[in-house]
């Protein structure tokens, strides 16, 4: 069976990257496409050859990727992939849009609908000029939106991250999606029944990640928090910590790991479509408090893994940290928890059954 991985852009390293890193390790003789791919921002693929679209050849496309959000549909339909039985896509947006043969199948491993176009005002909200541009922007949009659906109905299978994920694809696309949780490498996160005097935020500092709820909760409780992470909301959310919260920016994947293992909890305060941290949280054996919507909701066990707070508001936050308080963690179960439902083994055993009933 010859077998093609679509990826939208290997531009960049984050939580879609890291699952399409995986599909590339399970699929070792696989051909991988996408539309760009700088081999010094994204994962490491080896001397594996990446097959790129003619967007690859503009100057400084791979940097300025997101500016090309017309022209990644055209992209992905000029590829060729006539001669593959099965393709594998991992999308957010458009690398659904890949044309097959009549009798391949293709499965889209979903991370979420085309957040820009179903979600415009929440995902443009970081960039000022959004409203100003506003009246010239939604007429565009709204063609994307109706070539986004036609392009939604190529795969023949969705496997979404997590049920709200799901139920977005169901509701913007009208197709069912099959719910498969992402795994982390759990051989990675180190685990610590000795948990030190102090909490932990790793996110990238984005205003929908509402680390501004972080700070003020801790400014009024006075105890200690790193926060790992950059981003454009930096330099202000600093202006409004006080002495005991502390910013350390990007750190090495072995000190996160060791700050992730000593921890108190991890703290989460956005709303995650389903959030890698909070699992990898739990591989170490710390509880995670996080706001109670979204993917959290599929990997977290009140009481046992973590507490959640219902209100992205300080005061909620607050309340939570004195909960968790008062909870006797069992290290050993939150761990095993991860290592369990959230491994490799467990992902691809999913992932196998359900490739097994279309292919």
């Amino acid at each position: 069976m010859k077998v093609a991985l679509v990826h939208d852009y290997l531009t960049q390293r984050g939580g879609a990257e890291r699952v399409f890193e995986l599909l590339c390790k399970r699929y070792p003789d696989a051909d991988i496409f996408t539309s760009l791919y700088d081999p010094e921002r994204t994962i490491d693929l080896g001397d594996r050859t990446v097959h790129t679209s003619f967007l690859q050849k503009i100057p400084q496309a791979s940097k300025y990727f997101r500016l090309l959000a017309p022209l990644y549909f055209p992209a992905f339909r000029a590829l060729d992939l006539q001669d593959y039985d099965l393709i594998i896509s991992s999308c957010s947006s458009f690398a659904k849009a890949v044309k097959k043969s009549p009798q391949a199948k293709h499965i889209c491993f979903c991370h979420n609908v085309t957040r820009f176009l179903w979600d415009t005002q929440t995902y443009l909200r970081e960039y000022a000029d959004y409203k100003l541009f506003a009246p010239v922007i939604e007429p565009i949009f709204d063609l994307l939106r109706q070539v986004d659906l036609n392009y939604a109905q190529e795969p023949d299978i969705y496997i979404a991250n997590s049920h709200i994920v799901a139920k977005r694809i169901q509701k913007h696309y009208g197709k069912p999606a099959i719910v498969i949780n992402y795994p982390i490498n759990t051989n990675q996160f180190l685990f610590s029944e000795e948990k030190e005097n102090f909490y932990l935020a790793s996110a990238r500092l984005l205003s929908y990640k509402r680390i501004d709820v972080i700070v003020e909760a801790f400014n009024w409780l006075g105890w200690p928090i790193y926060i790992l992470g950059d981003g454009p909301e930096r330099e202000n959310l600093e202006s409004l910590a006080l002495e005991n919260v502390k910013f350390l920016g990007h750190v090495s994947d072995a000190e996160r790991s060791q700050l992730m293992a000593r921890a108190c909890s991890v703290i989460v305060a956005a709303l995650e479509d389903y959030g890698l941290v909070p699992v990898e949280a739990n591989a170490s054996g710390t509880p995670v408090i996080a706001y109670g919507a979204g993917g959290v909701l599929d990997t977290q066990v009140p009481g046992k893994t973590g507490v959640f707070f219902h209100k992205q508001t300080p005061d909620a936050l607050q309340a939570a940290l004195l909960e968790a308080q008062k909870i006797t963690w069992d290290y050993h179960t939150i761990r095993n928890h991860a290592v369990s439902q959230f491994s490799e083994t467990a992902f691809f055993s999913k992932v196998d059954q359900a490739i097994a009933q279309f292919v």
